[in-house]
């Protein structure tokens, strides 16, 4: 390797998460939880999966602050709240979606 190559970076690696309405933020950097969030809100809407939990953790409640302001903001949210304990309490937030409109 020359000193030109050792000046990139590599891409960080993909994470693949499963559409099934359960969104665990654990295993994405906090720079990218706004983004994760928003796409799999869309993602989980385009295939009518229309109640999404989120799962942020309890900490000291930075991420589950960033998520409600996303989903506060996302056209595609109907509501969210935090979860209750059988759903993992306040470390995680349930959100319910606006189906999509067929045909537009």
């Amino acid at each position: 390797m020359n000193d030109a190559e050792d000046d990139h970076e590599l891409p960080p690696e993909a994470i693949e998460v499963p559409i099934d309405g359960v969104l665990d933020l654990h295993t994405f950097a906090p720079r990218d939880v706004k983004d994760v969030v928003a796409t799999y809100v869309e993602e989980c809407r385009g295939r009518g999966i229309l109640s999404v939990r989120i799962v942020h953790g309890k900490g000291i409640g930075v991420q589950r602050e960033t998520v409600a302001k996303v989903l506060a903001a996302h056209p595609a949210v109907r509501s969210f709240r935090p979860a209750d304990e059988s759903a993992g309490g306040w470390g995680a937030t349930l959100a319910e979606l606006w189906p999509t409109k067929k045909g537009i």
